[in-house]
């Protein structure tokens, strides 16, 4: 895998702010789930591997995905050992998300080009995972650490480009509060896609749902840049690539 193919995942995330996750056991109903949510504008979507046929179903789910919506990048989260992650990128993950940093994902991911969200809730393990090539960092539990802790951290590692998993509502407040604490992505799992979805309703609702939360994101954004003196990370990375 290229590193323009690493790039257009990390631009697809860091873009719209927004990474919706879920683990469905259904094969149909985890297609129909994944394209409500690519009409609402997610291109980075995270299956996680957390159920005895999540393997399958992400087989085969990828495949038909990349049929009905071309643009969707999936990846695979809850990953903790590089035999799993080997097996999922394999199987078209395009991302590999971890609950906790494992060097040796990290190293696979680089070898394959393969961008790597570990899960660090210390300043130790966010600067330990940028060291392994990491560059976005999943502060989680997001519930636990609070919009306090980011903003904390920003002050001693200003260049930390973090995403939020855990603990974040798919609501206008609770989107204006992370982002506005340095945040740079939020991961929704369970608050976007319920277990009511997951089982068998009808995801239609998430298309709006998503495009809310990516609009909310962009308004915080804006916000945050006319409060502060200096760029935020993912507006400095944006410029750079734009230039010749």
């Amino acid at each position: 895998m290229s590193i323009s193919r690493r790039r257009e995942v990390l631009n697809a995330i860091g873009d719209s702010g927004v990474l919706p996750l879920f683990f469905c056991d259904d094969v149909g109903q985890s297609v129909r789930i994944v394209a409500a949510l690519a009409q609402g504008g997610a291109r980075a979507i995270e299956f996680t591997d957390r159920g005895p046929n999540a393997r399958r179903v992400f087989a085969e789910m990828a495949v038909q995905a990349a049929v009905q919506s071309q643009d969707v990048l999936l990846g695979a989260g809850s990953i903790r050992d590089p035999h799993a992650a080997d097996w999922f990128i394999a199987s078209g993950a395009r991302f590999i998300v971890g609950p906790t940093f494992d060097p040796d994902v990290a190293t696979l991911c680089n070898l394959r080009r393969v961008p790597y969200l570990p899960g660090c809730a210390t300043p130790t393990e966010i600067v330990t995972a940028e060291k392994s090539g990491v560059e976005f960092v999943k502060v989680f539990p997001g519930d636990v650490l609070g919009p306090a802790f980011v903003r904390a951290i920003r002050g001693p590692l200003p260049e930390a480009q973090v995403v939020v998993t855990g603990g974040v509502a798919a609501t206008e407040a609770s989107v204006r509060d992370w982002i506005s604490a340095g945040a740079a992505a939020l991961g929704f799992g369970s608050g976007l896609v319920s277990a009511a979805i997951t089982s068998g309703a009808d995801p239609a609702p998430l298309t709006r749902t998503v495009a809310d939360l990516i609009g909310w994101v962009a308004l915080a954004r804006s916000a945050q840049a006319t409060s502060m003196p200096h760029p935020t990370r993912v507006q400095i990375a944006s410029s750079q690539e734009s230039q010749p």
